[in-house]
């Protein structure tokens, strides 16, 4: 097909990677929390990055840079500083040095704890919420937003600010502690509306031509005030004079309602997302009248993916999308903040699968080509569509991504091999025979602390500088540690503590065919805090057991029970890069099988707990209600797959954490896992009475210790939070344990808070058993 030259077609993206090669930003920042580096120093090294992110993306064709969308930490914060709502605790540390108060604010301090966090829609993003009330008073600070789009100018780019927008951030926040959870922050939009004036005319004085609004929640399923909400801030900023143009811009799914809307209201353009399910986007904009005179940024390269575009395909939406707009220019679906920065780098992936991946950089080039395409012909790009089509053709063709023996297994699987042998009330008996544990009983999660001595160790068996039976031993000794200081501390559900894996989905995946490790991929996840995806390519299936022989180990050193420790199906695949060529629920019923045969190895080694941790059972949540009945049942059913083989008096729990859990009670409650436990310190057990009020009847561990803030929680803390869980969750089904994980924490602050957690549980129980002195 060959298509004539338009209008040029400007290419852009709506943001990148932060960290910069090698995670420098991450090692900058935490160099300066250790002292290590000064604040002039971190900020140097921040605007290098960015310096060097506008030259690369200038050099690859695109036409405008974003700016603002960088962030020491996260850009919902930077947001909640752009328009002073700063909480009150943090409010005397922000003025004393806006810097350390910027990250007391994310990570709390020893004194005051840190805004709530949450996942950013259905990514593994974590974004720090904003706390707002009846008395929040606004204030413009557009001190890095102008100062980022100065660097930019100054270096010779065409950049446009990007800005999360207000009623999207209205809707991301929850009411301050102390508030009446009644309270509702969209009725401060007329409040916020003037700061957004204020600093888009501040933007605007700086040399912004164009800002970006990003209105992600839009997509979401929309009540009235909602969009009456929309419809009125963009006809109070559109109808501003002293403003640049906007461009309003939503990501993830369709706009529905919303894009009406959006639509007509007075701004200069739109961005939309025409990837997965926002494809419904195309349809809509058409029924909608299209956007006659205005600028519409085709989001079509998928910037939450790693799979290579088909360009073809890409070419003729934009062609079908030419007619319904007054301009049309080509970007990435979303930022590009959930992508690695370069599949070149990665020179150990198998090079027939290497030509099927896109990072940041590839995506980027892939967004100038088509831009270029659309502007000049296809004639001019007809190099990058022959090789495109070639690639695309090597991986539909390829033997790497079929295993029939897989196949075969899935298709057999029944309803009955989802179902445990035996209903939850004789389980919970069994169980209680077996274990014998007291009310209240204490764990962990999972984790402890990845030690320096650890990831050494790690790279000296990949390097070649220690053997097997030397990193082995090097587990071994940290798996003693462990266990004794659990002992020690008096915990009665133990952990191995996890020293072997670099990371709870990527550890799996090396050991599942079908997938594949990346060296150099990493993403953030949140703050300083990086992973790196693997790629589902193939069919899943387990060579040999992942997990048995570390956790046999463990028990052989103690009496108390030892948790095997396993990560979810719906989890391998929300932390993961997935495969776009076959429905998840397909591929989730694959490693679910894999994961069935580690659960059933567990249990045959005497394993009496089994932990399958599904954190992302709720980011991994449609975004609008219409997909969320038929996500749901494949996921639950996953989970059921992966534990419904085990004996009845063999205990599962599960594990969630960082999300809003209120949307998917029932779902929680169609795991049929034995214990749950969730977290639940920042959000003061909110989700304990939620689980309450819904009637779920099995044990529970709400978090009583946030393991993402540095500071220690005194005994007496934690007993007040459960004495909160008691109010809602009966002793005899209520679990004590901490928030999540332990693996990025340290371990003086890590013994001190266990040691008050086990307290907090002793004390609590003692005046429930009627012992207390």
């Amino acid at each position: 097909m060959t298509t004539h030259a338009t209008a040029a077609a400007r290419a852009t993206v709506y943001g990148y990677p932060r960290q910069g090669p090698d995670r420098k930003l991450k090692k900058a920042v935490e160099g300066y929390w250790k002292g290590r580096v000064t604040a002039e120093a971190l900020r140097e090294t921040a605007a290098g990055l960015r310096r060097t992110t506008w030259r690369q993306l200038a050099d690859a064709g695109l036409h405008e840079v974003p700016t603002g969308d960088f962030s020491m930490y996260d850009h919902v914060l930077d947001t909640s500083v752009m328009v002073g709502a700063v909480p009150d605790r943090h409010r005397a540390a922000v003025e004393a040095d806006p810097l350390d108060g910027y990250f007391a604010m994310a990570r709390g301090t020893r004194e005051v704890a840190p805004l709530e966090m949450t996942k950013w829609f259905d990514t593994n993003y974590h974004y720090l919420v904003p706390e707002l009330g009846p008395d929040t008073v606004f204030r413009a600070d557009s001190a890095k937003q102008v100062a980022e789009l100065r660097e930019a100018v100054a270096l010779g780019h065409t950049p446009r600010p990007v800005l999360v927008g207000p009623v999207t951030y209205l809707l991301l926040a929850k009411p301050a502690p102390g508030v009446d959870g009644s309270f509702v922050p969209l009725t401060l939009l007329d409040r916020l509306i003037p700061v957004y004036a204020e600093v888009l005319a501040d933007l605007r004085a700086a040399g912004a031509e164009w800002v970006q609004l990003d209105e992600p929640a839009l997509v979401q399923d929309g009540t009235a005030a909602e969009l009456n909400a929309a419809a009125r801030a963009y006809r109070e900023l559109g109808a501003l004079t002293d403003r640049p143009k906007l461009l309003v811009a939503s990501y993830f799914d369709r706009l529905g309602e919303a894009l009406p809307v959006l639509a007509k209201a007075p701004v200069e353009g739109l961005a939309l997302d025409f990837t997965g399910p926002a494809s419904a986007n195309l349809d809509d904009l058409a029924a909608a009248g299209g956007l006659p005179g205005k600028r519409l940024v085709a989001g079509l390269v998928d910037g939450r993916n790693v799979w290579i575009n088909d360009l073809s395909a890409s070419l003729s939406t934009l062609g079908t999308l030419l007619g319904l707009a007054g301009r049309v220019d080509v970007a990435a679906s979303c930022s590009l903040l959930h992508v690695p920065l370069d599949a070149t780098v990665e020179r150990e992936v198998d090079p027939q699968i290497a030509r099927w991946l896109a990072f940041a950089r590839q995506k980027t080039a892939e967004i100038v080509t088509l831009a270029r395409g659309l502007s000049d012909g296809t004639d001019t790009i007809a190099a990058q569509l022959a090789a495109n089509r070639a690639d695309l053709a090597s991986r539909a063709g390829s033997a790497l991504t079929r295993d029939p023996a897989v196949r075969a297994r899935a298709q057999a699987v029944t309803g009955a091999d989802a179902r445990r042998s035996r209903p939850y009330a004789e389980r919970a008996a069994a169980q209680r025979d077996r274990l014998r544990l007291p009310q209240l009983p204490t764990t962990t999660i999972g984790s402890f602390p990845q030690t320096a001595e650890l990831r050494t160790a790690r790279a000296d068996l990949r390097a070649g500088r220690i053997g097997t039976a030397g990193y082995e031993e090097r587990i071994e000794a940290e798996i003693r540690e462990v266990v004794s200081f659990q002992e020690k501390a008096g915990l009665d559900v133990l952990v191995h503590g996890e020293p072997e894996r670099n990371d709870m989905v990527q550890y799996f995946a090396e050991r599942l065919t079908g997938y594949l490790a990346t060296r150099h991929g990493w993403v953030q996840s949140y703050g300083t805090r990086y992973v790196r995806p693997p790629i589902l390519a193939g069919d899943i299936s387990r060579p040999e057991p992942m997990t048995v022989r570390w956790t046999a180990y463990a028990q052989s050193l103690t009496d108390r029970p030892v948790k095997g420790m396993l990560t979810g199906p719906v989890t391998m695949l929300a932390w993961s890069f997935v495969r776009d060529d076959q429905p998840l629920a397909e591929t989730a019923r694959q490693v679910a099988l894999a994961l069935r045969d580690e659960v059933a190895d567990l249990e045959a080694a005497g394993t009496s707990v089994i932990q399958v941790d599904e954190p992302a059972l709720r980011e991994t949540l449609p975004l609008r209600a219409a997909g969320r009945p038929r996500y749901l049942a494949w996921a639950t059913e996953a989970f059921r797959l992966t534990t419904a083989g085990v004996r009845a008096d063999t205990q599962i729990h599960t594990h969630m954490c960082y999300a809003e859990f209120g949307d998917i009670l029932q779902a929680i409650d169609d795991l049929d896992a034995d214990v749950i436990s969730l977290e639940a310190a920042r959000s003061h057990m909110q989700v304990a009475g939620e689980l309450a009020e819904a009637g779920y009847p099995r044990e529970v561990g709400p978090g009583v210790y946030d393991i993402h803030s540095p500071r220690v929680p005194s005994a007496e803390e934690a007993a007040a939070l459960l004495r909160r869980g008691l109010e809602a969750i009966p002793p005899e089904r209520l679990w004590v344990n901490p928030d999540c994980g332990l693996k990025t924490r340290g371990w003086p602050e890590v013994r001190a808070s266990l040691k008050h957690m086990v307290a907090a549980a002793r004390e609590v129980r003692a005046v429930l058993d009627g012992t207390a002195s």
